[in-house]
């Protein structure tokens, strides 16, 4: 094993006993095969059931829709990559031409399909116990300072309580125009009132972005008008 390699291995607290496993997982599919997307699915899995049941364990009282969000929080894109951060993955994934030109060892996706594919790899080398330590280990700063599941409720879901608690209709969402390539499409959505002229508009790489932006803008109208 490389040193770089073996300094992951450390890092993850897991000694491979198959090498080509933790090769394999940071194989990117731009480079060929075998790559990690198999590992990635597997560590998926494992990823959510692990935090799940940590979860469950650290918040006996939560109700599961308070369980889900947390879990959704943790478990998400952004959230994985700031896990995989001390890991220095980047160094270490193996990336096809165009990948390495256009700084995917950078990107958040490719970052974060590599940790799970890492988990992914361990399960199958050392068993669930291993796989799951290893995860528990990487998320061990996350789950000692969980936020409040009230606090991860998204900008729709809180702008439609808010109107709710005041018995007004839920808010209307309108696409306005798209714009750019396939590749990478903006949005422009407005969200509007449904019992009075008052509206925002936003922006956004996905219509639900840009829906959850425009959200977010009217609801800190409503409660600056509220206060």
């Amino acid at each position: 094993m490389s040193e770089a390699l073996a300094r992951l291995s450390q890092r993850l607290q897991y000694a491979f006993r198959d090498e080509g496993l933790i090769a394999q997982a940071l194989t990117h599919r731009s480079a060929g095969a075998p790559n990690n997307e198999r590992l990635e699915f597997l560590g998926d899995a494992l990823i959510n059931l692990v935090i799940a049941e940590a979860l469950y364990a650290a918040r006996p009282d939560a109700a599961e829709g308070d369980l889900s969000r947390l879990r959704a929080s943790l478990v998400c894109e952004d959230s994985l990559v700031r896990v995989a951060e001390p890991l220095d993955l980047g160094e270490q994934l193996k990336l096809g031409p165009g990948e390495l030109k256009s700084g995917g060892f950078r990107r958040a996706s490719i970052l974060a399909d590599a940790l799970e594919a890492l988990v992914g790899a361990i399960y199958l080398d050392g068993g669930f116990n291993a796989a799951r330590e290893a995860c528990l280990h990487l998320y061990r700063a996350a789950l000692a300072k969980l936020p409040e599941a009230e606090t991860l409720k998204d900008a729709k879901t809180r702008l439609q309580e808010f109107l709710q608690g005041q018995r007004r209709p839920l808010p209307l969402y309108e696409v306005l125009a798209e714009s750019g390539p396939a590749h990478r499409r903006e949005f422009h959505v407005r969200c509007m009132l449904g019992d009075a002229p008052l509206s925002t508009d936003a922006h956004g790489a996905s219509r639900r972005a840009a829906e959850q932006a425009a959200a977010e803008k009217l609801l800190m109208l409503l409660e600056h008008a509220d206060a």
